[in-house]
C-alpha cells in the first residue's frame, strides 16, 4: 500500500477516534478502560518491533484490543506490504469495532467483534510471531466477581501464572495472549507501570521473568502523561516467547521515546527477582536495604481513616450549627492538605485545629435509642443517611454501629499520601506538625511515636519539635524511591513504603543505647552468649 494511502487512512482513523469519543460519555470510558494510543507512540513502538523482527521476517500481526486500529495503522506506515502475511485484531465493543472494520475492511485487516478473553487461541501453525496491545485499563473492582475467578482460572491455563485478584483487566490480557504467540514471537505491550511497584504487580512480573524472555522495559517520564484523559504513567514492555536464557539482562530505559531514552541500564534478571520496585530502574543501580534505622523504628504508620462517605461523615462547623446538631457527637478533623497552608497546626484551648477551613467527624459514642430520644436532629440527620443509602455502604455496614469510626486518635506528626516530584520547594510530601487534637481522613499518614522516641519525647516535649524538623529533611528522593508513581509525576505513598525511609538523624536525636540498631545489637550479642 502507497505511503499516501495510509497517510490518509490514519487522517480518517483519527477523525473517527473523536468522533467516537465524544458520542461516549467519558465516566463510560473510564470504566472500560477505553484510551486511544497516540499516532506517534504507535509508529514508534512499530519501529522497534520492525527492528527487532528480523529483516526477512514475514509478520503475523495481532492487537487483542485493537480499538479503531492505531497500531495496525502504525504496521502498515513501517512495514513494507509484502512483508505482512497476515493481521488480526479483537474490539468487544462495537461501538469502536464496527466502524473500524469498514475503515480498514479494504486493507487485509481481520477484525473480530467479540471479547478477546473468551476467543479460542488458534493452532500453533496460525499463531501469530508480533502481538502489540494497549489493552484496556479497567480496575479491579469494575470486574465482576464471577468473571474474576473465570479470568484468573482461564488465564493461568494460558500462562501457568495466577493473576492477583486485585489486577487490572491488562494483566488477564496479558497472560491470556501467551498462547496465541508463535514460539519464538515477539510481543510489545503499552500498559500502567504501576505493575512495576504494586503487590498485585508480582503476579505479572513472574511471568515476564520465569515464562518469556523479558526484552526491555520503557518507562516514560510521568510529567509527559501519554493518554491527556488517563492519569496513569505508562511503560512499553517487550519480551519473547522463549525461555530466558542464564545470565540474562533486562535493558531499563526511562525518559524520552523507545529509540532516544534519556537514561539507560541493563540489569540482571537475578536482580529483579529480588527487587520489589522496578521503577528503581534505570535510575539506580540497584537497591540495598537500609542498613541503618529506618522510620518505622521510631513511629507506628497508619493511613488516616475512611470514613465511607466524607461528604456526610464530615461537615463543616456551620454546618453544624445550621442544623442543629450537638457538638458532641463530633470530633475534629483536618481538612484536605490544600487547605492547610502551613506545615506546623496550632490548637485552640479546646484542641481544634486553628485553621480557616474548620471540619468536624460525625462520631456519636451513643445508640440509636439514645440518639432517637435525647438527640432528635441528629436522629433525622442520621435518619437522612439510611434514605440515602450510606448505611448500606460496604464500611459502614460492617460496623457494629454503622455511623461510629474507626478507632485514629489524633498523630503529633503527619505526612501527605499523595505528592508531586516537581514541586518548587523540592519536597514532594509534606509532614506536618500536629498540635492539635485532630484526627485524619486517608489523604495523610499518621506517625504515631513508639518505643525509645516515644520514651524520649515524654520525658523532653521539645523533642516534638527537633523530631519534625528532621522529618523534613529527610533527601525527597528517598522518599520518591519508596513510593509509586503515577501520571503527571503524582507520587504516593503507602504506610509500609514510608516505614522503609531511612532515618539516621532522628536515631541521632537519642542516646546511643536507646537507638534500633544499638538494640539490635545487643540483642544479637545476648543471644550468642546464651
Amino acid at each position: 500500500m502507497m505511503k499516501k494511502a495510509v497517510a490518509e487512512l490514519e487522517e480518517r482513523r483519527l477523525a473517527l477516534q473523536e468522533e467516537l469519543d465524544a458520542k461516549r460519555d467519558s465516566a463510560v470510558r473510564n470504566r472500560m478502560g477505553q484510551f486511544a494510543t497516540p499516532t506517534g507512540l504507535a509508529v514508534d513502538i512499530q519501529r522497534y518491533a520492525k527492528a527487532h523482527l528480523g529483516k526477512n521476517t514475514r509478520v503475523r500481526f495481532m492487537d487483542p484490543a485493537i480499538g479503531t486500529g492505531s497500531f495496525y495503522s502504525a504496521l502498515l506506515a513501517v512495514f513494507p506490504q509484502t512483508r505482512i502475511g497476515a493481521a488480526v485484531g479483537y474490539e468487544i465493543d462495537p461501538h469502536y469495532g464496527g466502524p473500524a472494520a469498514k475503515l480498514w475492511g479494504a486493507t487485509g485487516l481481520d477484525i473480530r467483534l467479540e471479547d478477546f478473553t473468551r476467543a479460542e487461541a488458534p493452532e500453533a501453525a496460525t499463531k501469530f510471531n508480533l502481538l502489540i496491545c494497549n489493552p484496556p485499563y479497567v480496575r479491579h473492582h469494575h470486574i465482576v466477581n464471577g468473571e474474576k475467578q473465570w479470568l484468573k482460572r482461564r488465564t493461568q491455563d494460558a500462562c501457568g501464572v495466577e493473576i492477583n485478584g486485585l489486577a487490572g483487566l491488562y494483566c488477564y490480557f496479558l497472560g491470556l495472549s501467551h498462547v496465541w504467540m508463535a514460539d519464538g514471537g515477539l510481543s510489545g505491550w503499552l500498559i500502567p507501570s504501576e505493575f512495576m511497584d504494586v503487590n498485585y504487580g508480582v503476579s505479572v512480573k513472574r511471568y515476564l521473568l520465569d515464562k518469556v524472555t523479558l526484552l526491555h522495559v520503557h518507562r516514560f517520564d510521568p510529567n509527559d502523561v501519554q493518554f491527556g484523559d488517563a492519569l496513569v504513567s505508562s511503560a512499553v514492555v517487550w519480551f519473547r516467547n522463549e525461555p530466558p536464557p542464564v545470565g540474562h539482562e533486562v535493558r531499563f530505559t526511562y525518559g524520552g521515546t523507545l529509540e532516544r531514552p534519556k537514561l539507560e541500564r541493563l540489569v540482571p534478571m537475578e536482580t529483579l527477582r529480588r527487587e520489589p520496585k522496578w521503577t528503581r530502574y534505570p535510575i539506580k543501580e540497584s537497591h540495598e536495604a537500609a542498613e541503618g534505622p529506618v522510620l518505622r523504628d521510631f513511629f507506628k504508620i497508619k493511613r488516616g481513616l475512611a470514613t465511607g462517605n466524607n461528604s456526610y461523615f464530615i461537615l463543616s462547623v456551620e454546618e453544624i450549627e445550621r442544623r442543629g446538631l450537638p457538638i458532641e457527637a463530633f470530633k475534629p478533623i483536618l481538612p484536605s492538605p490544600r487547605y492547610v497552608p502551613d506545615d506546623e497546626i496550632k490548637g485552640d484551648q479546646k484542641g481544634n485545629p486553628v485553621l480557616e477551613r474548620r471540619l468536624f467527624l460525625l462520631d456519636p459514642p451513643w445508640t440509636e435509642n439514645e440518639i432517637r430520644e435525647r438527640y432528635p436532629k441528629l436522629w433525622a440527620y442520621l435518619e437522612e443517611g439510611k434514605a440515602e443509602g450510606i448505611a448500606d455502604r460496604y464500611l459502614c455496614r460492617h460496623r457494629t454501629l454503622w455511623y461510629t469510626q474507626e478507632y485514629r486518635p489524633p498523630a503529633p506528626f503527619v505526612c501527605t499520601y499523595l505528592g508531586r516530584s516537581d514541586k518548587k520547594n523540592g519536597r514532594p510530601f509534606r509532614f506536618i506538625l500536629n498540635n492539635s487534637k485532630a484526627t485524619a481522613a486517608n489523604v495523610y499518614l499518621m506517625l504515631y511515636p513508639k518505643g525509645p522516641i516515644e520514651r524520649a519525647l515524654h520525658d523532653k516535649p521539645q523533642l516534638k519539635r527537633q523530631v519534625w524538623e528532621f522529618l523534613n529533611e529527610i533527601c525527597p528522593q528517598a522518599m520518591l524511591g519508596e513510593g509509586r508513581v503515577y501520571g503527571g509525576g503524582l507520587y504516593k505513598l503507602e504506610p509500609k513504603e514510608l516505614g522503609n525511609v531511612p532515618a539516621e538523624a532522628i536515631a541521632e536525636l537519642l542516646p546511643r543505647s536507646a537507638q534500633p540498631g544499638r538494640e539490635k545489637q545487643v540483642d544479637l550479642f545476648e543471644e550468642s552468649v546464651a
